[in-house]
C-alpha cells in the first residue's frame, strides 16, 4: 500500500494500479474459513459438477474482496473507500495445487479500473471508477464501480 494518492494526481482515464491474482483451490479452502461461506460448488468438484458446473470455482465474494483490496492499495492510507459494488457475470476456476505450497501452472487474474469522474462536493473530493476481475481471456468476470474520497495536496 502506498502512503497516499492525492486528488490532484488524478484524472479521468487514468488507470488504477493493476493487482494480480492468482487464486488456488487451497486459497478458496481458506476463503471458505474466513467469511463462512462453506458451500461445497468451491471446493468439491462433485458438487459443482451436480449443480451444472464443470468443477469447483471462486467465490464472488472472495472476486468482490479482490476488488476492495485492488481499490484501497491504489488509493493508499491518506484516501478512503466510500462505495463499491459489483456484479458476478461469469465463473472463475482456480488453479489446483501441485504440492502444498505451490499450486499448478496457470492462468493469472488481473483486477483493473480506469478513472472515470472527478468532483467535489461539500469539502470531499471524490473519484468514480469503473473497476473488474479480468481473466487470461481478457474476459471482464466480475465488473463493477468504486468511489473514492482522496485528500488535496498541502
Amino acid at each position: 500500500m502506498t502512503e497516499g494518492l492525492y486528488w490532484e494526481d488524478v484524472e479521468i482515464g487514468d488507470e488504477v494500479t493493476p493487482l494480480p491474482k492468482n487464486p488456488t483451490t487451497q486459497m478458496l479452502v481458506k476463503w471458505a474459513g474466513a467469511s463462512g461461506d462453506f458451500n461445497p460448488a468451491h471446493y468439491e468438484d462433485a458438487f459443482a459438477n451436480s449443480q451444472g458446473l464443470k468443477r469447483a470455482y471462486i467465490h464472488g465474494q472472495l472476486k468482490r474482496a479482490w476488488l476492495c483490496q485492488l481499490m484501497t492499495d491504489w488509493i493508499g492510507e491518506r484516501g478512503m473507500l466510500k462505495k463499491l459494488s459489483c456484479q458476478f457475470r461469469a465463473v472463475d476456476w482456480p488453479l489446483r495445487m501441485k504440492t502444498m505450497e505451490d499450486p499448478q501452472e496457470g492462468d493469472t487474474w488481473w483486477c483493473k479500473g480506469t478513472v472515470t469522474r472527478k468532483y467535489i462536493e461539500g469539502d470531499e473530493h471524490f473519484v468514480d471508477c469503473d473497476i473488474w476481475v479480468e481473466n487470461a481471456k481478457a474476459e471482464k468476470t466480475t465488473p463493477g464501480k468504486a468511489t473514492v474520497v482522496l485528500p488535496l495536496r498541502g
